[in-house]
């Protein structure tokens, strides 16, 4: 699958190749500090020599873990910030979704913990991503804290990250993940705890691992150095009419204040097995978590990522600018937990990935202010010719899974 003849853009690896073990393709990005990279500075999910991806290795790191020493290591530092006064302990960053549910019901009917769990909204809620966050709150009986950005300004860096970047989803992307640290400071809670670290999606190992690298959420601010949409925040500044207050909750956090109040922010799936089809079954179980009606568009499944109406054009943008798509993630992961075969994992790839996002699509077009052929004209203008060629009148992968 050699490409040395076609144009490769965002450093992308020039030569397509496919996970033997999954389907996860060579094109996939790494985690980056994306306030100071740019698509030139990307790195890839490496592959070893055997074509076998990073996330399928950490899996069989994962299987070969004692668990139960894990476990007791997990115990050790909630003891550490464990209040005896019933006040909030640790915050949880929670959608609402399986995941986060799965991690803040556990930490508290089973470690005895007092999440205080806190959301950044969705652009646009659907009503069962709505729906699943109350059954959160209530049946799960948890504290939560939505916090809403200004609409407009949120409106228009995803606007301009859409544009610049194909990437619309940067802007929640940025305040979601420094959602957890801020509300450590505002409430001294130094206790922050995600799900799974990147390591699950092929991450090199060593970074993110339990603990988080305060780089990712933490620098000094200049607005020349800082890059949000695609632009400098000083271009912002200039520019779009944005003040520093509108850009306040999507900047990095400055160090002295994670130093002030001690901001530790942990991976919950470094100290227990992680496996997302078993959080959905939790959270069924414990708080009646409801998957979908429909089949979510561009994958098969109809359980995860359920609170956007954005998340199908994400994935799309993402299949444009990669060529991994919604059904890729989805089919990889189930693969590697053993739910699926991965006969059947290309199958659904080969069907479902890359599927054009109808269902909320009028909506989302207007939220990102364009037209049909505007949308059509800037994914197709992100496209690498390596990955892609002209067939007909549709762009077809030049090397799809087979």
């Amino acid at each position: 699958m050699t490409n040395r003849a076609y144009k490769v853009k965002y450093g992308l690896p020039a030569q397509v190749m496919y996970c033997k073990l999954c389907v996860m393709s060579n094109q996939k990005p790494n985690t980056s500090v994306e306030y100071l990279n740019s698509d030139a500075d990307r790195t890839y999910i490496g592959f070893d020599a055997e074509q076998i991806c990073a996330a399928c290795q950490y899996n069989v790191v994962k299987f070969q873990t004692n668990w139960e020493t894990r476990e007791i290591r997990l115990l050790e530092v909630l003891e550490r910030y464990r209040k005896s006064d019933g006040s909030f302990d640790v915050i949880v960053p929670a959608s609402g979704g399986k995941d986060s549910i799965y991690a803040a019901h556990l930490l508290k009917h089973k470690y005895g913990m007092h999440p205080l769990t806190v959301t950044w909204a969705p652009h646009i809620y659907r009503k069962v991503g709505w729906n699943n966050m109350q059954k959160m709150i209530h049946a799960g009986g948890l504290t939560n804290l939505l916090y809403t950005p200004n609409g407009n300004v949120h409106r228009q860096l995803t606007q301009l990250a859409f544009k610049n970047q194909l990437h619309p989803f940067q802007p929640f992307v940025y305040g979601q993940k420094n959602l957890g640290p801020l509300m450590s400071i505002a409430f001294n809670i130094p206790l922050v705890m995600y799900g799974e670290s990147n390591l699950e999606y092929g991450d090199p190992t060593g970074s993110d691992e339990e603990e988080m690298t305060e780089q990712r959420f933490a620098m000094k601010h200049d607005y020349d150095q800082i890059k949000l949409a695609g632009v400098s925040a000083n271009d912002l500044l200039r520019n779009h009419r944005l003040t520093k207050n509108d850009l306040q909750p999507y900047f990095p956090i400055e160090p002295e204040l994670i130093h002030k109040v001690g901001t530790s922010v942990r991976y919950l799936g470094h100290y227990i097995k992680w496996d997302p089809q078993e959080c959905y079954y939790y959270a069924v179980e414990h708080v009646g978590f409801e998957a979908a009606e429909e089949r979510s568009e561009g994958t098969y499944t109809k359980h995860t990522e359920l609170d956007d109406k954005l998340v199908p054009l994400n994935f799309y943008a993402m299949h444009c600018k990669f060529g991994i798509g919604r059904a890729m993630y989805d089919a990889a992961q189930e693969i590697r937990n053993g739910k699926i075969t991965r006969e059947e994992g290309v199958r659904l790839v080969q069907k479902f990935d890359g599927e054009y996002p109808s269902l909320y699509f009028e909506e989302s077009l207007e939220y990102l202010n364009m037209s049909r052929l505007e949308f059509d004209a800037t994914c197709d203008s992100f496209r690498s010719e390596h990955l892609w060629k002209l067939q007909g009148n549709a762009q077809v992968l030049r090397h799809p899974i087979e």
